[in-house]
């Protein structure tokens, strides 16, 4: 794979102009999909099965947290990549960790398989997320949909766009909804059970207003579904900067109302990610003020 041609610098940091930035993440996010693609029946055996061998799943922060060789040998392709074509940038990545902290210049965020349960399970919704930010705004991303060869991308200030298997590029463009009924809201649930709890009952809150919830299980894919007008809005407390670093950009260039933490906040804080059409974000966002979903929920 030959290396994305630099361009010209971006907000006085050298050779990080975001269409040269999209580019380095479009085509290192289509690679590690390639490999999560190709490994899973490997590891795995046939859809549905989560045989592999003894040390092909690990537990993370709970029993219900894993994590898999594949993810692992996925963000390892995208850190050899990014320390080919991009020697000198920082880079956090969901398993590798990293600069947590390196907010000066460009990072890449990156997240090897976001919905790696769905993927153990076989469910065909999970992703390859790769952003760079420059002092901790994200300016380029890329959500690759792996069982759907869809690469969904985005310039800071440039649009959002959808690629599908077969090269034919869509611009992305949130739902015109204008009424908080008729909203239909993904959202995502931790893996504590004292989070859950408080998810629950946000939900139940929550669910007799809009038209109706979706669970997808990703939630870089959730934001892109907000972009691509697949969902109205999403929401979803703790997540990681490898969560939301590509998928929020995507959703807001494609011109929802995107409220994220600040770069630096880890997931445990417990601080809320909304996505949403522009057309119900106030009534969503006096909701979510009326029945307490904006607080945090920390582990």
């Amino acid at each position: 794979m030959h290396a994305p041609q630099s361009r010209d610098t971006a907000r006085g940091h050298a050779d990080a102009d975001p269409q040269h930035l999209l580019e380095v993440a479009v085509a290192v996010a289509q690679e590690a999909a390639a490999h999560v693609r190709a490994r899973r029946p490997e590891v795995f055996g046939l859809v549905g099965s989560r045989v592999g061998s003894g040390d092909s799943v690990a537990s993370k922060s709970s029993p219900t947290d894993p994590v898999t060789v594949v993810d692992t040998e996925a963000e390892n392709v995208i850190r050899e990549r990014l320390a080919q074509w991009r020697p000198v940038d920082a880079i956090l990545g969901e398993e590798g960790g990293g600069e947590a902290d390196s907010l000066d210049g460009v990072r890449w965020v990156v997240d090897p398989i976001d919905g790696t349960v769905n993927f153990l399970y076989g469910v065909p919704a999970y992703a390859v997320s790769v952003a760079a930010q420059i002092d901790g705004v994200s300016v380029a991303g890329a959500v690759v949909d792996v069982a759907a060869h869809t690469t969904y991308s985005a310039a800071l200030g440039s649009g959002a766009t959808m690629t599908d298997g077969e090269g034919r590029v869509s611009e992305l463009r949130c739902n015109p909804v204008s009424e908080l009924s008729m909203t239909l809201l993904a959202t995502g649930f931790g893996y504590g059970a004292g989070r859950r709890a408080v998810q629950g009952a946000l939900i139940r809150d929550v669910l007799p207003r809009v038209r109706d919830i979706r669970r997808i299980g990703s939630a870089a894919l959730d934001l892109c579904m907000v972009a691509s007008g697949r969902v109205d809005a999403h929401f979803e407390h703790g997540l990681s900067p490898w969560d939301w670093a590509a998928g929020s950009l995507i959703a807001a260039e494609a011109g929802a109302r995107v409220r994220v933490p600040s770069p630096h906040t880890p997931g445990t804080d417990g601080e809320i990610v909304v996505a949403a059409a522009p057309g119900i974000a106030d009534a969503l966002d006096e909701l979510f003020a009326e029945v307490g979903v904006d607080r945090p929920i920390p582990e």
